[in-house]
């Protein structure tokens, strides 16, 4: 069924420093059905917005302390307001105020006195467009990490990277194929996304950001979208706790019959290449460079060393109150020189 534009009503924020204006606005208002809340200034009118959600604000132009076109800026500059639409109502009928708001990020701009019919209809269309942008803000956490999204409310969509310091993980399930064979589609798909909200949970609860999903194997960063100076103390936190995760869910497969899983995990820290690769149409969030080369290749080699989680030099020399167990020296596809390679033995803490 259509979505009906008519039947829109959202929490709205009159701002007008005349009260006779905002009692009979907002009376009109309430009588379409909206829920309405009044500031008397800009600087109380961003006080409310700051503190509570609304869906559109009605805001005049003319006001002592803090005009609307103050109010504007500072609601354009705040990633958490700057999508809600304003549309502005003001005496003042001249081309060159209607051209500032709207430059400054207003959706529509009436004069006084408003006409009530196409209030409404202005009004209507700003919650229409506001749940657009709503849908479009949860599709993107849907489909990218908390950091990722926000990174991109931040400083927008643009192809291209930059050079950071950061901890890069990569982890899969031992013998996946064969397990597959041995159970059903249904099975499989199921037990991946266990796995994936499990591991989930134990990367991102350590702030790291899950960039890749490929069968049953994943790539994750610590450091980046947002820098962390503790990235590498922040990735070993996590592989411990997604080892544990997978214990106690193992204990859970047991109990109902089903096949345990192992996983390994590899972690490097360094510099790398963190951006937006792809195309205009399609695009991802990575990481790129030898520091997330190692990290692959250790997470290869602990099927030989028979440790689930390896890390390499840089990480180590980096890390606090974590024990480790230096293995012999390994020639990683690729480096010139042996890397260091140590592991991370499990059953450790793994708070920060």
């Amino acid at each position: 069924m259509p979505h009906d534009r008519v039947s829109e009503k959202g929490h709205l924020l009159v701002v007008d420093d005349n009260k006779v204006n905002r009692l009979l606005l907002g009376r009109g208002l309430e009588q379409q059905g909206h829920s309405v809340a009044f500031a008397e200034n800009g600087r109380q009118a961003l006080e409310l917005l700051r503190r509570q959600p609304f869906d559109l604000v009605v805001l005049d132009v003319l006001m002592p302390d803090l005009d609307g076109y103050q109010v504007l800026e500072e609601l354009t500059a705040d990633p958490r307001l700057r999508d809600i639409p304003v549309i502005m109502a003001s005496s003042l009928d001249e081309l060159d105020s209607v051209v500032k708001c709207i430059e400054l990020g207003a959706e529509d701009y009436l004069t006084k006195p408003v006409n009530p019919v196409l209030l409404r209809a202005r009004i209507n269309a700003g919650l229409e467009k506001k749940r657009l942008r709503d849908q479009q803000r949860a599709l993107i956490r849907k489909f990218a990490t908390d950091d990722v999204a926000e990174d991109l409310e931040r400083s927008g969509f643009a192809l291209g990277g930059k050079y950071v310091e950061a901890t890069a993980m990569f982890s899969d399930i031992r013998s996946f194929t064969t397990l597959a064979e041995s159970q059903s589609p249904a099975d499989t798909i199921e037990l991946l996304n266990t796995y994936y909200t499990l591991m989930f949970d134990a990367i991102c609860g350590h702030g790291g950001t899950v960039n890749q999903m490929v069968g049953d194997g994943l790539m994750a960063i610590f450091g980046a979208p947002v820098a962390r100076p503790d990235h590498c103390q922040r990735a070993v936190m996590a592989a411990l706790e997604m080892i544990e995760l997978i214990e106690l869910f193992d204990v859970e497969q047991a109990a109902q019959g089903k096949p345990s899983i192992r996983i390994g995990i590899g972690v490097a820290s360094g510099q790398m290449i963190a951006g937006y690769t792809g195309t205009l149409q399609r695009a991802t969030y990575t990481c790129v460079g030898d520091t997330v080369n190692v990290a692959a290749r250790l997470e290869a080699h602990t099927k030989v060393a028979g440790s689930p989680i390896l890390i390499d030099g840089n990480t180590r020399d980096q890390l606090s109150g974590v024990q480790v167990e230096e293995l012999e020296s390994v020639q990683l596809k690729g480096k010139a020189q042996p890397a260091r390679v140590f592991a991370v033995p499990p059953g450790q803490p793994h708070s920060e």
